[in-house]
């Protein structure tokens, strides 16, 4: 999960009240349910000392669910009697749970927001390309790239033969090429994409393939159930895209936990240090990731479903680096009043700050102990 849409969330003071609600609407009673759950959404605010305030705006933008379209869930994050962040999930939350606390409780959208990696998907065929960015969340069409049209041989006004037809043919298709991969290359850094599907006849996204540089096509699938034609059927498209998706997913998930079973070492191998550090580029546990973070060396922090760790406490003070284990450490980095919170959300805080990325290791897959651990940046 990328966490610069978190990044709001932490430029502002609390305590917050975060909320999770199931907003399914699949059966006829759903009405009914619905009130029941946002009653105990806001049960469970007051029971924690939300004031009425914040308690008010949270239930308002609740009671506004659409009846048609609505999400499988949404979390809601709300501080100082407005909504800051309105989050629709991809995955229904497996209970109603609602908080107030000195942070967002934003932990639990890493399972639940449903996260696929953006793309950005060039329709290609002879005379150019539509292009569109889409994730879980959202399609947006962002421009095209047009080159010459052939004419086709009925078109000729001057017999000049079948090798001048073919020659000038090929010439045309390959400035449309050229003119294709020139925009996606422009597109991308700004995109945010992390995949490249080129979707089309074979010849074509292939050509367009080989004029981009490594770095693109390093992360370039290629599909050609896709079409520039109005009124297409995606349905096709969209499985294969959902499945590259997936693969790059898991392959960014086990590629991260290589580099994290590498940089910790075998047991036995950690050195004398302060904190528990591996040989390299890994942290593990909360001692160390709450170290690397303050130092804004963790790239990818790793979350494990029900973490034991994740709900443990740690001291911190307004400033995003201001996180320690300990009341006195945090009091020696200059905190005058530490207070306390989550691990797992005041690690998320620091890694937004840091523009790391955070990794949900689903069960069932051996990740770092306690189930918080991080890939470094760079070696202890």
């Amino acid at each position: 999960m990328e966490l610069d849409f978190l990044k709001p969330l932490f430029d502002r003071p609390g305590p917050w009240a975060s909320a999770y609600i199931d907003t399914t609407r699949a059966t006829e009673d759903a009405p009914r349910l619905q009130k029941l759950r946002e009653r105990s959404v806001a049960s469970q605010l007051v029971d924690a000392g939300a004031d009425a305030y914040t308690i008010t705006a949270l239930m308002d933008r609740l009671s506004h669910e659409p009846v048609s379209g609505a999400p499988p869930g949404r979390a809601v994050f709300a501080a100082g009697a407005e909504i800051a962040l309105d989050v629709p999930l991809a995955v229904t939350p497996p209970r109603i749970e609602a908080t107030w606390s000195v942070l967002p409780h934003v932990a639990p959208l890493a399972g639940l927001r449903g996260d696929e990696p953006s793309c950005l998907v060039a329709y290609i065929d002879r005379t150019g390309a539509d292009l569109e960015l889409r994730d879980t969340h959202r399609r947006e069409n962002v421009g095209q790239a047009n080159g010459k049209e052939g004419q086709g041989r009925g078109r000729r006004s001057v017999p000049t033969g079948e090798w001048h037809y073919r020659n000038k043919v090929e010439n045309n298709w390959n400035e449309t090429a050229d003119a294709i991969a020139d925009e996606l290359i422009r597109q991308w850094p700004g995109s945010g994409a992390q995949l490249l599907i080129l979707t089309g006849d074979s010849r074509e996204r292939r050509a367009v393939y080989n004029r981009l540089p490594e770095r693109i096509r390093a992360v370039t699938v290629e599909t050609g159930n896709g079409s520039r034609s109005p009124g297409a059927s995606k349905s096709v498209l969209d499985r294969q895209i959902a499945h590259a998706c997936e693969e790059y997913t898991r392959d960014r998930l086990q590629s991260a936990l290589e580099r994290f079973r590498i940089g910790r070492g075998r047991p036995g191998e950690h050195r004398t240090a302060p904190v528990d550090t591996g040989r390299g580029e890994a942290a593990e546990g909360v001692p160390a990731v709450v170290d690397a973070a303050r130092s804004h060396q963790v790239a990818t922090l790793l979350l494990a479903q029900d973490a034991s760790d994740a709900g443990r406490d740690v001291w911190i003070g307004p400033g995003v680096d201001d996180v320690a284990v300990q009341r006195g450490q945090a009091q020696a980095m200059g905190v005058a009043k530490p207070v306390q919170a989550r691990a797992d959300d005041a690690l998320l805080r620091s890694a937004a700050a840091a523009d790391a990325e955070v990794l949900l290791v689903p069960q069932g897959m051996q990740g770092p102990a306690g189930g918080l651990g991080a890939v470094l940046r760079w070696s202890v």
